[in-house]
């Protein structure tokens, strides 16, 4: 082989050339994002393309739904970074979403409600252990440089108001550098809604009064579990609800919390929503001991003893926790609708007896992401104020849930149960 000539161009950048040219490029960008009037204006830049401190990236086509709240809801996430060094903050003021033809704003968050719907990627939203009133956020939003955020967006539109096709991220506020804020703006990340219809299901339990916790769109461990899986983040429970039966007095458990055989959806029935093909089945977890929380399991037992159906492409049911040896059925079981796949246990990450129940892209639920449904019908009976759930059901001083009028109660045709609900099948 030839020697090469060390005077001639090869094409690469040494170590010192790349570190330089990374130093003049993160130079260039405080500059531009620090100059007086930057985005903003008639001294903004020239249209076309530009220096942002911010880049931005969604993990999900948002998919409109309908829910108990007669509404339109979008649920999705924006993961935004900040491209300044490490020593230069941003502060975020405000997140428009727009309607991307005609730049209408169709949701905004700023001041306390950026504050409580944004966090850094490694670190939890204050209060997500269900346990304590999380503290109030720091406001204003202040993002590190070098650091990633995300920004958890929940919109709300009114009854018969269009749903854009395609949404556009309006971010504002300042770069902190040394020499004083310098104001910026920029219009990031073009999103498509996805306008596939979702899933109008039958119910996934026997008929009776059920408590649907952790369900969209708050601060809960479903809506707001961020998982880095296989080098990417994923938001796999983003439209999980967590089903409790209810007895006549309100009570979710009765006697001993320390008993499995307390609580009332212990061995409950649950049922095929559609019919499907069974793609995946798991037994043999034992069931954990409540009421106290169990450790963390293997990434594989973390939905415990369970039964996926295929019910339509790319859409697949998850019935989650069963108690060991229950399950009715085996993989490739062709199933109907109100079909009895197993009953509801304790097993896997799960603290007391509940049944995990979702929809999935994929017959697996790591890596999967999260569409929501709707049920045909279902009563909204009332609701509960509280965040109790999973892990704190059974430390309450008795099982009766403290239900409370709801706003939205009475018959629901094709909608979904928003988080904490009580309703009757």
């Amino acid at each position: 082989m030839a020697e090469r000539d060390p005077r001639k161009r090869t094409g690469r950048r040494s170590p010192l050339r790349r570190g330089l040219a990374a130093a003049a490029l993160a130079a260039g960008l405080l500059a531009a994002s620090t100059a007086p009037g930057y985005g903003t204006g008639p001294a903004g830049p020239e249209p076309g393309p530009q220096f942002t401190p911010l880049t931005a990236a969604v993990m999900t086509e948002p998919t409109p739904f309908t829910a108990t709240d007669g509404k339109t809801h979008l649920s999705y996430e924006l993961l935004t970074t900040s491209a300044l060094p490490g020593g230069t903050r941003v502060r975020l003021d405000r997140v428009e979403v727009r309607d991307a033809r005609t730049h209408r704003v169709v949701g905004a968050l700023s001041g306390r409600a950026l504050a409580e719907a944004a966090n850094p990627v490694g670190d939890p939203l204050p209060g997500a252990d269900g346990y304590t009133p999380p503290p109030p956020a720091p406001t204003p939003t202040v993002i590190p440089g070098s650091q990633q955020w995300v920004i958890w967006l929940d919109l709300v539109l009114d009854r018969g108001r269009r749903v854009p096709r395609v949404l556009e991220h309006h971010l504002s506020g300042a770069v902190l550098a040394a020499s004083g804020p310098s104001a910026f703006e920029e219009t990031v990340q073009p999103t498509p809604t996805d306008r596939t219809e979702p899933l109008n299901l039958d119910a996934p339990v026997r008929p009776g009064t059920w408590y649907s916790s952790e369900s969209c769109c708050g601060n809960t461990h479903h809506r707001r579990g961020l998982a880095p899986i296989d080098g990417r983040f994923y938001v796999p429970q983003r439209f999980a609800i967590d089903w409790y039966r209810v007895g006549e007095r309100g009570q979710t458990w009765e006697g001993d919390p320390a008993r499995l055989t307390s609580y009332l959806s212990y061995r409950q029935p649950v049922v095929a929503a559609a019919g499907g093909r069974v793609v995946e089945v798991r037994d043999g977890i034992p069931d954990n001991v409540p009421p106290v929380a169990p450790p963390i399991p293997p990434i594989d037992e973390t939905v415990g003893n369970h039964v996926t159906l295929e019910v339509a492409p790319g859409r697949h049911l998850l019935y989650a926790h069963l108690t060991p040896g229950s399950i009715e059925v085996r993989e490739g079981d062709r199933v109907e609708p109100g079909r009895v796949l197993g009953l509801i246990g304790n097993s896997g990450n799960s603290t007391t007896p509940h049944l995990h129940f979702q929809v999935m892209t994929t017959p697996e639920f790591f890596p999967t992401d999260s569409p929501p449904f709707t049920f045909r019908g279902f009563r909204v009976v009332g609701r509960v104020e509280p965040r109790i759930w999973d892990d704190n059901l059974g430390l309450q001083p008795t099982g009766v849930l403290p239900i409370t009028p709801s706003p939205y109660e009475g018959f629901h045709r094709a909608r979904y149960p928003l988080d904490r609900e009580v309703l009757e099948f």
